[in-house]
Parts: structure tokens; C-alpha cells; sequence
């Protein structure tokens, strides 16, 4: 059985784009949060956290919710900061 805990959804207009954030923990057999930044319905990027040494916690189910919860917090910060404003021309690229 995979385990997989309830991830983040957000869009948001910036500088007249239309952004979505996801974020997700893709389960014990991936061993690692994702989250796929869009713009417009077009993947631009995505970032991977591993949790791999997190595994024999007692508290992995709670460390994989606020590494998500702050992976995503994050990416939206830095859509805001301009990180990814090099894609606001119409190009795209990849991490």
C-alpha cells in the first residue's frame, strides 16, 4: 500500500499571468514532495524534496505535511520575489 497525504492547490494571477502551484507528497515508495509550478495550463518547472532519511520517524506523517506545507508556501514566494519571471515572456524552460 502507497501512502499519500492531501497536497496544496493554488492559483493566482501575477503580473497578468495566471499561476498554479501543486504540491504533493508522491508516497513512501517515491520517498519525496513535488510540486509543479504552471502558468497558464503550461508546465514551467518542478521541485522534488526527498524525505529519505525522515523514513524512521515517529513523526513522518507530520514532517512530510509541513515539508509540503513549506515547499509550497516557498515556491509562491518566489513566483512573487520574480524568481520565475523569466517565463512571463511566453518562453519556457526547465528546472
Amino acid at each position: 500500500m502507497t501512502h499519500m497525504t492531501s497536497g496544496f492547490n493554488t492559483r493566482f494571477d501575477y503580473k497578468g499571468s495566471k499561476f498554479h502551484v501543486q504540491t504533493q507528497d508522491k508516497g513512501l515508495s517515491a520517498h519525496y514532495v513535488e510540486s509543479l509550478i504552471y502558468r497558464s495550463g503550461e508546465l514551467l518547472t518542478s521541485k522534488k524534496t526527498f524525505y529519505t532519511s525522515f523514513l524512521n520517524s515517529p513523526n513522518l506523517k507530520k514532517m512530510i505535511a509541513k515539508m509540503m506545507e513549506d515547499q509550497h508556501k516557498s515556491i509562491i514566494q518566489e513566483i512573487a520575489d520574480g524568481k520565475y519571471d523569466r517565463f512571463l515572456g511566453g518562453g519556457t524552460g526547465t528546472k
